[in-house]
């Protein structure tokens, strides 16, 4: 079964008190559906069209998982701290090759 991940590209933090409330309750949230981070900071270059700001991307074992991850009700408490304008961001997420 191949493995999924969520891909978090932000444009833009406008509230850094909202970001940072976010930041403290999304990670358990994510663990607790069994995401694992493998990026998580500021990029440390950006080509094309990209921009200097912060990328996430967290494995899953499989779509399912990544899917319910984000449906979870402890993930969408962890989206309110973002309500209205606090950030810019793309969430995608896609299956692994293998």
């Amino acid at each position: 079964m191949a493995r999924a991940y969520w891909v978090v590209s932000y444009r833009a933090i406008h509230d850094a008190e909202a970001f940072k409330r976010y930041a403290a309750v999304a990670p358990a949230a994510v663990h607790a559906q069994g995401g694992r981070f493998l990026v998580r900071g500021m990029a440390a270059k950006a080509y094309e069209a990209g921009i200097l700001q912060r990328v996430v991307v967290i494995e899953f074992d499989s779509l399912a998982q990544a899917l319910s991850a984000h449906d979870s009700p402890a993930y969408q408490a962890a989206l309110k701290e973002l309500a209205g304008d606090a950030v810019e961001r793309d969430l995608r997420i896609v299956e692994g090759l293998a």
